[in-house]
């Protein structure tokens, strides 16, 4: 059962330690990988024009992000050509027809050991950061911010560099 994982429990916060030798990075918080600022798409873009982003950009991915501020998914380069040279999308197609709707979210408080738990089991975990807004009639809502992605690579190249001796 999924109860009785602990790396399950970890990725879902139920739980914080589960190596009982943990590498020296396992407590450093998220924040502390420097991410850069994503690039995020509009639901709008075809998958024409997120192709050429994504490759004039040189990226692999990007978040897709409705302009209310709701995380629609990724879309990665290489997902969105497979589905238009197979058929299942055209080059107009909106990237939602292309998008993974089964992402994983971290906070840049969350440990770089929990991130470590989410990437065992996903390509890539999309930063985000909660801020409360107020509209109009006064009334308050929580909106995700994305602050970034990051991938297995992000992480070892931060622990490579940052090694202790």
């Amino acid at each position: 059962s999924k109860f009785l994982n602990d790396k399950w429990m970890v990725k879902n916060g139920f739980l914080n330690d589960v190596q009982e030798h943990k590498p020296w990075w396992w407590n450093i918080k998220v924040q502390k990988l420097n991410l850069s600022a994503p690039l995020i798409l509009l639901p709008e873009v075809s998958c024409q024009k997120a192709i050429e982003i994504l490759q004039e950009k040189g990226y692999d991915q990007a978040p897709v992000v409705a302009e209310s501020g709701l995380i629609l998914g990724m879309v990665t380069l290489s997902n969105t050509l497979t589905s238009v040279l197979a058929g299942n999308a055209q080059f107009s197609d909106s990237v939602t027809k292309v998008i993974y709707d089964q992402f994983s979210k971290i906070g840049l408080e969350d440990s770089l050991g929990k991130l470590s738990c989410v990437l065992e089991n996903n390509h890539f975990a999309i930063v985000v950061h909660e801020q409360m807004q107020f509209n109009g009639n006064g009334s308050s809502f929580m909106k995700q911010m994305v602050l970034g992605v990051v991938t297995a690579m992000d992480l070892l190249t931060f622990t490579s560099r940052n090694e202790k001796k």
